[in-house]
Parts: C-alpha cells; sequence; structure tokens
C-alpha cells in the first residue's frame, strides 16, 4: 500500500481507483476524505468515540413515537417493551458486526461491501442503500418542519404554508451544512448534541409523566404471536437496520489494533441505550391514551408537544429539531459517500450538496402533498428494508468468514481479487428480496396503493388471503412481515456456505506474504 509520502498529488475525493490512495492527515474545516483509504496517520479514533454519532442520532424524542407504532400490531404493553429491546438491542448490533470492516479496510461501508458483491456488482445493493439514506435523512426533516409548524401553531405564533416553507429551507441548510464539513465536524457536534439533548429529554419525560394511566396500559390485551413478529420486525427495520448501511462509516477512523469486540460493543451500546428507554416511554404514554397514538400516525414530533405546558415548548422545539437533524446529518453525509461509491466522480461535499437538494424537495412534496405522514413512510421501509436485510446478510457473513483484512488498493480495481462482479451474492440478494418481498404486505393499502404489489407468495402458501372487497390482507401471518427476517437469515446462510472457497481464493495472495492476518 502506498504511503501519503508517495503520492504527488492529492486525488479527488470521489475519484478511484486513484481515489483509493491513502492521503496524509486531514485538519482543515471541511473533510476532504470521500471514498479514498484513510492514512494510518488519521486512523486515531478510540472505540468508545463510536458511542457518540450513534447515542446522538437515535436520543431524538421521535423515538418515543415507536411506543404508538409498536402497539398499533394488536399487541400488550409487556410484549411491546420485549419485542422492542430484543429488536433495538438485535438490530444495533448487526451495526456492530458491520462496522467490524470500517476498522479492517478504512474505506466507507459501501465500498468495503464490493468485497463481497465485486467492484462493480455493488452497485446493485449501492442503489438501494443511497435510497434508504436519502429516505431516512428526508423522514427526518420532515419530522422536524412538522414539529416546528405544530409548536409555533400551538404558541399562538405566525403558522401556516410561509412557515413551513421558511422551516424546510432552513432544517435543509443545518443537515447539509454539516455534513458539508464532514466527519471531524460531525464527531465533535454529535458529542456536545448528545449532552444537551439528553438532559432535555429527561425533562420532557418528566413533564409527561401525568400523561400516563398504568391501568390502561396495563389492562391491553396480548396480541398473537404473528402479530409481535410483525411488531419486532417494524422496530429492527426502524432502528438498527435503518441505519446498517452506514455502519463502517464511522469506525474507518479506527486503530487497526482496536479489538473486533469493542468496536460491536459501542456501536451497539451507543445505538441502543437511549432508544430502549424512550420506546419505552412511548409505550407507556400510547397505552394510556389512544387518542395521542392516533396523532402519533401524522405528526409525530408534533403529538408529543401537546402534552407540554406552553413554557415548555420553545426548548422542546429546539431540542427535537436538533436531535432530528443530528439523524439526519449522518444519512447525508454516508448517503454523499454511496453517491461516490456508485461511480459519481465529484468531491464529497458536492455529492452531500446533491442529496440535500433531493432531501429539500422530498421534504416540501411531503409536507404539502401527502395526506398522511406514517403511511408512505411505512411503506418505504418495508419495501427498501427487504432487500437491504438480504444485503446486510449477505456483508455480515463475509465479514466473519474473512481471516485477513481488506486489500484496500483492489477494492478499486475490477481486475483485482475482488473481480468485478460476484454473481452468487447478487443472485443470493435477488432471490433473497424476491421471496421476502413476497411475504411482506402494504399495511397502507389505500394511502399508499403504489406499494400494493407485494404479498404474492402468501395466499400460495396458505400465509393470507386477499380481501378485495374491503382491500386488506386476512390471515394470522399477513401483517408480521417475515420477508424481512427471511431475506437477511437466508442471505447470511446461502453466503457462509457458497462464498465461503472464494473468500478464502480472495484472502491468499495476502496470508501467503504474511500481511493483514489478524489474531
Amino acid at each position: 500500500m502506498s504511503t501519503a509520502a508517495q503520492e504527488p498529488h492529492r486525488p479527488p475525493s470521489g475519484a478511484a481507483p486513484v481515489g483509493a490512495a491513502p492521503v496524509g492527515p486531514d485538519r482543515t474545516l471541511v473533510e476532504r476524505n470521500g471514498i479514498d483509504v484513510i492514512a494510518e496517520s488519521e486512523r486515531t479514533a478510540a472505540p468508545h468515540q463510536l458511542f457518540w454519532p450513534w447515542f446522538a442520532a437515535n436520543v431524538s424524542v421521535f423515538g418515543m413515537s415507536y411506543g404508538a407504532w409498536t402497539l398499533g400490531f394488536g399487541i400488550s404493553f409487556v410484549q411491546a417493551v420485549i419485542v422492542s429491546i430484543i429488536g433495538i438491542v438485535v438490530s444495533f448490533l448487526l451495526c456492530g458486526l458491520i462496522a467490524i470492516a470500517g476498522k479492517r479496510g478504512s474505506v466507507p461501508t459501501m465500498v468495503l461491501s464490493r468485497a463481497a458483491f465485486g467492484v462493480h456488482g455493488q452497485k446493485v445493493p449501492g442503489i438501494v442503500s443511497w435510497l434508504t439514506s436519502i429516505g431516512w435523512e428526508t423522514m427526518l426533516a420532515i419530522s422536524a418542519v412538522l414539529a416546528t409548524a405544530t409548536v409555533f401553531e400551538l404558541l399562538g405564533l405566525a403558522h401556516g404554508t410561509t412557515v413551513l416553507v421558511i422551516a424546510a429551507v432552513a432544517i435543509a441548510a443545518l443537515i447539509v451544512g454539516a455534513s458539508v464539513l464532514g466527519y471531524h465536524t460531525i464527531m465533535r457536534m454529535q458529542s456536545m448534541l448528545t449532552w444537551a439533548t439528553g438532559a432535555f429529554t429527561i425533562l420532557f419525560m418528566i413533564l409527561v409523566i401525568p400523561h400516563i394511566d398504568l391501568g390502561a396500559v396495563m389492562s391491553m390485551e396480548n396480541g398473537t404471536v404473528q402479530q409481535t413478529v410483525g411488531a419486532l420486525v417494524m422496530v429492527m427495520t426502524g432502528f438498527g437496520l435503518g441505519w446498517i448501511n452506514i455502519a463502517a462509516d464511522w469506525s474507518r477512523y479506527q486503530r487497526r489494533s482496536t479489538s473486533d469486540g469493542a468496536i460491536v460493543a459501542w456501536n451497539t451500546i451507543g445505538g441502543s441505550a437511549a432508544p430502549i428507554i424512550l420506546v419505552t416511554f412511548g409505550l407507556l404514554l400510547a397505552g394510556s391514551d389512544a387518542d395521542f397514538a392516533a396523532q402519533v400516525g401524522d405528526d409525530p414530533i408534533g403529538a408529543l408537544a401537546t402534552l407540554l405546558p406552553l413554557w415548555a415548548l420553545i426548548p422542546f422545539w429546539i431540542v427535537a429539531v436538533l436531535t432530528l437533524v443530528s439523524g439526519a446529518v449522518l444519512g447525508i453525509y454516508s448517503s454523499g459517500l454511496t453517491l461516490l461509491s456508485l461511480g459519481v466522480n465529484i468531491p464529497r461535499p458536492a455529492a452531500a450538496a446533491i442529496d440535500g437538494i433531493i432531501l429539500t424537495l422530498g421534504t416540501i412534496w411531503v409536507v404539502f402533498f401527502a395526506q398522511s405522514f406514517i403511511a408512505p413512510f411505512q411503506s418505504f421501509l418495508i419495501t427498501l428494508g427487504v432487500p437491504l436485510a438480504s444485503w446486510a446478510g449477505i456483508l455480515i457473513a463475509d465479514i466473519l468468514s474473512r481471516r485477513a483484512d481488506y486489500d484496500e488498493q483492489a477494492l478499486f480495481d475490477a481486475r483485482g481479487r475482488y473481480g468485478s462482479i460476484d454473481w452468487t451474492s447478487i443472485g443470493t440478494m435477488a432471490v433473497a428480496s424476491l421471496v421476502g418481498w413476497g411475504l411482506v404486505v402494504n399495511s397502507f393499502a389505500g394511502e399508499a396503493s403504489w406499494n400494493n404489489w407485494q404479498g404474492y407468495l402468501l395466499e400460495p402458501l396458505g400465509l393470507g388471503q386477499w380481501n378485495a372487497a374491503d382491500g386488506f390482507w386476512e390471515g394470522d401471518w399477513a401483517y408480521s412481515n417475515l420477508g424481512v427476517l427471511l431475506s437477511l437469515v437466508l442471505s447470511f446462510l446461502v453466503t457462509l456456505v457458497l462464498r465461503r472457497g472464494s473468500i478464502r481464493r480472495q484472502e491468499e495472495g495476502a496470508l501467503g506474504r504474511g500481511e493483514g492476518r489478524r489474531g
């Protein structure tokens, strides 16, 4: 591997394969690294520092909204708490496993994925990843805009179209601005936001305790196994699986000597700690008031604001917006990196700006033209969740099967050891996605009819039946969304079996020279 001193000129941030060359320490205000290999001199982060971006991005009061959505599956409070804890921890544990690759390969997640899919084959899951990140960051921006409108209205301040437009532009500017500045700015920002947002979230919880009715909460009846599985899939998709395609973007600055266990642990702790508390509290609120639970569907943060006294609305609004922006910054930063990995040869800040424009347009469309917030969001999550789960299963199996660090230069060379296209991985993802889509359904057939094509395997397998007259699925397993879990597990197992030999052949060169061997 060449060193920074051997490179006569710095390559463009998004360039490849020239962009694969490691560069010197980046101490400028705007991070210059794109999908470059991070130089050893820059890999100085400690494992515990991974806590900050994951915690700050997930400490948002938006997490409480999942309480209402989880109970919407018809399960009891106790079932919902168990499902939430398992779903959150397991999904962020999967993120931690993928974060291991960042330490071993020094490049972003979707570039590392080339080892499993091939340098050009990676573009298939890359497009899915890019769409997922764009959707997530837009969803967070939408929530911030809607919260602004609700809080202003509750305070009797100016509200309406003008406020919505200003809020949309201002929030998008905040998100894009931080994303353009890059890794070092984001890490500092996230560590500061963690303390401020965490403190006010605790205050918010104290203020709304009087709204909790334990009698109503504990009287909720248990749901079926199928309903419980459906809630579990929703929680996993909404939390860790929603971030899994960017998990290695932050660990690529870790020292090579860092243990894999520390990487996994700090990712899991950072991502899970706040959501477990927030979702449980949201379950208490939603189980206490059916009207509040219904309001969460259209305006998650705004519904929470209606529970507060007037004096607390402004600080609540500021912190709520900042936490949503915090999560969106991670998304747009990584979606920019993914765009570069697809072959778009522009500087990283420009990629972030392009995604920012898309975010702004998407926010305006949903805020001004969409009739419901939760319907398109849930449909979007499940649809992209299936191929993303398949990709995650393939990459996790690939990571766990490797004995050596990545050949970083080969990740940018289609003629190298990882090849151009790995048809086993592409075929696995295609088959797993087709099977998965056949076992998930659109829970909002009327509001998001564009997504009613799924669920085509339910009737042949006797798992559900479409009621055309009333426009919904009947059957115990119809709404359990088995397809997401099946896609993940099937892809993992197939990759473990079918790609073990090709992974060994990829590593023979490095192992033969004694390079990159892990103890």
